[in-house]
């Protein structure tokens, strides 16, 4: 059996021109058409080629899929085919490199590139994009308080910019296209002048079809050291991880359209999982040695839950900086752009795996090795200490006045689903005596997307992969509403000035067409506190940019609001974003008595 997806904004014409199409291939013997998945399958002797050719005569581009299956592109209004399939030709590209640590001081100046590379994964070759050469891109290392300027020249095909994810900046350094910088075209170039506010781990990517950007290797991560010399406790050396997934299909990544985002419901979840980019990552450590792992979660929608057996693990900080409470932890859980700042104490020759450990199943992430070499100072005993911050102390104190208050503002999380080619049973297609055209659903869940509760409130894996694949940009419809004092719509005019602080409760509903986890998002007009899950008091307070709301939680935040300008929110599900989940607000400077 052959099957042929069309993931067309106008499915159903689509579907019958390339039914009909195939129908006149030598060997087709049962043709059969799902409107629902928007593909055609057909049964026979068939050569695959042959249906290759036949589809491509007729004007729609074809790309490979899994298990032999193939892809068409869209079509515009009227018929007329358009490339809408980014490239996958690996020829003449230069093999992607590992990515380098870049010690930068106030006043430097950097150069980014982004350009295509050619990069080893499982073992074949696809083609990716990077910065500098490199997957992920360099690591930038700056000092709390300095300033840079990076230089990005742009090597794509593809209009981009840079997005400095949890950055406190000037709103016209965001990176943020049509809103605040003209999107870098091809062969075009942009300069960023970026203040450095908060310690902690950052980190840079397109905010240009991030879909499509990401998961094809464009993300790298700014190190800020801290001013304070006490501010994390003491340790051996840093190690920057970025976490990461593709999907690989015969060969390739799984081919993106120009036209549109699809896996729309539940986010693009790879098959294999990356870690500073590499499928296999071995490091190498010596005994009684502090590794600080500065954790970071760049995948389009796959929740991580790393875990490293044998050795002792130790939370220290979060998204922007150091948690209230240094707790020692089993493992820790990050949603797409969250970040942790983990201390791990390996007092013993041997190899410890990292993991990735869900509830659904066990992977390997890398695999530390580490000698019988004392590793010096010894810092056994300084690990064993849990320290506080005393900025967050002072915040805690606030903490019962801001619980009791009323939210200043109320989203809620929602999803509609495009139920029109799923609904309409009734469209049969008459091609003859090659075809049996009903409509049909079986794609292993009800026809709304809805899930069986996942216990946790977090889709660990993407189970309905028919159902997400099909679902474009174009019929599923993410949506953040405005909840505030009786109103059902969208946020317009949200306004703030700087020295604000807000109470945001975000609410993500589980009576919804696709209920699912979301990683919500505000750019850098400020930072985030979570004071409360469901109305229980947060635990462990740190300041973050992004925080991972489970299906039916409600969470609140204390929104402190510090630079004007226009700013963006959003799900960090590039799906979600591009589907709707999204608004900007607007910040004030501060009045002037």
């Amino acid at each position: 059996m052959i099957s042929v997806h069309v993931p067309a904004m106008t499915a159903r014409q689509d579907v019958r021109a390339v039914s009909a199409t195939i129908s006149d291939v030598p060997g087709v013997q049962i043709l059969q058409a799902d409107l629902a998945t928007r593909t055609v399958q057909v049964t026979g002797p068939v050569d695959p080629a042959a249906v290759t050719a036949a589809v491509s005569a007729a004007g729609y581009a074809v790309a490979p899929a899994t298990d032999g299956s193939l892809r068409t592109g869209t079509t515009r209004t009227g018929g007329r085919p358009v490339d809408t399939f980014f490239s996958t030709d690996t020829t003449g590209l230069p093999e992607a490199t590992h990515s380098q640590v870049l010690d930068l001081a106030d006043g430097d100046q950097v150069q980014l590139s982004l350009a295509p590379v050619a990069k080893r994964l499982a073992g074949t070759t696809v083609r990716m994009l990077a910065y500098n050469g490199s997957i992920p891109g360099p690591t930038l290392r700056v000092r709390q308080g300095s300033e840079i300027t990076v230089h990005v020249t742009n090597d794509t095909d593809l209009e981009t910019t840079v997005h400095w994810h949890g950055l406190r900046l000037d709103s016209s350094q965001d990176g943020v296209p049509g809103m605040t910088q003209a999107s870098i075209p091809p062969g075009g170039a942009f300069t960023y002048r970026l203040p450095f506010v908060d310690a902690g781990l950052f980190w840079y990517h397109p905010h240009v079809r991030e879909d499509y950007t990401q998961e094809m290797g464009l993300y790298g991560t700014v190190l800020v050291e801290p001013a304070e010399p006490d501010y994390w406790p003491p340790a051996h050396r840093d190690v920057v991880l970025t976490l990461d997934d593709v999907l690989l299909e015969d060969g390739a990544i799984a081919p993106f359209s120009r036209t549109q985002t699809d896996y729309a419901a539940m986010g693009r979840y790879g098959n294999l999982l990356l870690v500073a980019g590499e499928t296999a990552l071995t490091l190498t450590a010596k005994t009684g040695e502090v590794m600080r792992l500065w954790l970071v979660n760049t995948a389009n929608s796959r929740v991580f839950r790393v875990a490293l057996p044998g050795a002792r693990m130790k939370l220290v900080g979060g998204d922007n900086g150091r948690v209230e409470h240094e707790q020692f932890v089993d493992d820790v859980t990050l949603a797409p752009s969250e970040r942790a700042v983990v201390d791990v104490l390996v007092d013993r020759a041997g190899e410890y795996v990292l993991l990735h450990r869900t509830p659904e199943h066990t992977d390997r992430l890398a695999v530390i090795t580490v000698t019988e070499h004392a590793a010096q100072p010894p810092l056994a005993a300084a690990f064993e200490q849990l320290r506080s911050a005393p900025e967050l102390a002072a915040e805690r104190e606030q903490l019962d006045r801001w619980l009791a208050a009323p939210p200043d503002k109320t989203l809620a999380i929602t999803a509609q689903m495009d139920m029109g080619d799923h609904m309409d049973m009734g469209d049969h297609m008459d091609m003859g005596d090659h075809m049996d055209m009903d409509d049909h659903m079986d794609m292993g869940h009800d026809m709304s997307g809805k899930q069986d509760d996942a216990g946790d409130g977090i889709e660990w894996e993407d189970h309905m992969v028919a159902m997400n694949r099909a679902m474009t940009s174009a019929t599923m419809h993410w949506q953040l509403l405005d909840r505030t004092a009786g109103q059902d719509a969208p946020p317009t005019d949200w306004r703030f000035a700087v020295g604000d602080r807000v109470k945001l409760r975000v609410v993500n509903e589980r009576d919804s067409d696709h209920p699912m986890h979301h990683p919500f998002h505000i750019h850098g007009a400020g930072r985030f506190l979570v004071l409360a899950r469901d109305g229980a008091p947060e635990p462990d307070l740190v300041w973050k940019d992004t925080v991972l709301i489970p299906t039916g939680q409600a969470v609140d935040l204390l929104f402190d609001v510090t630079h004007p300008g226009r700013w963006m929110a959003h799900c960090h599900i590039a799906e979600h974003m591009h589907s709707g989940m999204v608004f900007t607000f607007t910040v004030t400077p501060a009045a002037t008595s």
